[in-house]
């Protein structure tokens, strides 16, 4: 059982308890619960079908879905709640704007702010990825607009990724275009999905995919109508509920646990490491101009 370990300490373990009875014969007992239960705070909205053990999480933190610190712990809040939730088996991620799935890391967080607020920044990006990369629930990524950056991130968390078919919209890890780098568990997760060579070249050029590119290259799974988003990924989710509960958990386990276990191993030294990075004098110029281009547009 030593694919356990992917399980942080911080989750809850539900591979052998009510989740795999409810798959197998514990149906029955509760499929008088047609209702669907909604719980929202500021920046995401989290509908969960207890009929069916699917939860519908739809960032609304206008106008680009910022991945803030506020929104950060939000998000990971929201996702704990569900992660103990026995009846929610299946998770699809979504955007409640169209057209932009998630703009990425909040630029404001990291320019003008003390090394502390740094820290406790770079700390809850990561237990974002922790939660949602380890998740035990079968997590779909139904990317309903662009998604540069951190918004990738979240989306190659998941265990499945559907797009919409528009060449307008892309998706990609493009830091270096704004002067910083990738972690490493950024680029971990990015490699397997894409393969070491792609994911090198993507990081080096800070590199944008269009729908159908990023569909080619393997970085989503399947392309749809923008219309058809949220119903494909209700059925893949279904596709993906057949399988019992343990042995894709246990599975996931053994797939994810060595990128997991790197990062919980040097937890501390990223941070320390972000934060000697972001402070750096050039790189708080090059944010700021950053800021100061997105200013003029407005």
């Amino acid at each position: 059982m030593a694919a356990l370990a992917v399980l942080r300490s911080s989750a809850p373990a539900r591979l052998l308890s009510g989740s795999f009875s409810v798959h197998r014969g514990g149906l029955a007992s509760w499929q008088h619960y047609q209702s669907r239960r909604p719980f929202s705070n500021n920046k995401i909205l989290v509908e969960l079908n207890e009929s069916t053990g699917v939860a519908v999480m739809k960032m609304k933190s206008p106008p680009v879905n910022s991945l803030s610190l506020d929104f950060l712990t939000e998000f990971s809040i929201s996702l704990e709640k569900l992660e103990i939730d026995r009846g929610c088996r299946g998770l699809i991620l979504t955007s409640a704007f169209p057209k932009i799935f998630s703009a990425g890391l909040d630029i404001t967080e990291m320019c003008g702010k003390s090394a502390e607020h740094y820290a406790a920044f770079w700390k809850a990006v990561q237990e974002m990825w922790l939660k949602l990369y380890g998740s035990n629930m079968v997590t779909i990524a139904a990317v309903n607009g662009s998604s540069p950056a951190g918004g990738c991130l979240m989306a190659m968390c998941c265990d499945y990724r559907i797009m919409a078919d528009n060449p307008k919209f892309a998706i990609g890890l493009n830091e270096t275009q704004l002067g910083i780098v990738a972690p490493f568990w950024f680029k971990d997760t990015m490699i397997n999905i894409v393969g070491n060579r792609v994911t090198e070249q993507s990081l080096q050029l800070g590199q944008m995919y269009s729908a159908p590119e990023a569909h080619k290259i393997g970085l989503v799974d399947l392309l749809v109508p923008e219309d058809k988003v949220q119903s494909t990924a209700a059925a893949v989710m279904t596709q993906w509920l057949s399988i019992p509960d343990h042995a894709r958990q246990l599975t996931k386990s053994m797939m994810r646990k060595p990128t997991i276990d790197r990062l919980v191993k040097q937890q501390e030294a990223d941070i320390n490491n972000f934060v000697s990075f972001i402070t750096r004098d050039s790189i708080q110029k090059s944010l700021q101009v950053y800021l100061d281009r997105l200013k003029q547009k407005k």
